[in-house]
């Protein structure tokens, strides 16, 4: 029988680790907010309802400023999506290896691009 019990990954970028440290802290705490996507990805801390969840259900992919710009440049070189720098971290999870999917599930990557233009590429 399969557990109902789902489990999902978030990128965060190693220079706004906000949901990584407060996990490993083991509840949420004030964290650097840096970095390209500080803009969209850095709160200063994680809030205290939604914490508990993401203990549970969430595990954080670090990904760095140069992963996130060139997940931002393949996008717009390949597809012609002008992402902004937080709505490309979790394809640049997945395209620089930072996330590995297991065999069989099914992965989702959700791109915005509310803070960018294909000019700022």
């Amino acid at each position: 029988m399969r557990s109902s019990r789902r489990s999902a990954a978030a990128a965060s970028p190693e220079l706004a680790p906000t949901l990584a440290h407060a996990l490993a802290a083991g509840h949420p705490v004030d964290a650097p907010a840096g970095g390209i996507a500080a803009d969209s990805l850095a709160p200063k801390r994680i809030g205290e309802l939604m914490f508990p969840i993401a203990q549970q259900h969430v595990k954080v992919v670090l990904v760095t400023d140069e992963a996130i710009a060139h997940a931002q440049k393949a996008l717009w070189a390949t597809i012609r999506i002008a992402a902004e720098p937080g709505g490309a971290a979790a394809f640049a999870a997945v395209l620089s290896g930072r996330y590995e999917a297991r065999p069989g599930s099914r992965v989702a990557v959700v791109i915005s691009g509310g803070n960018t233009s294909a000019v700022n590429l």
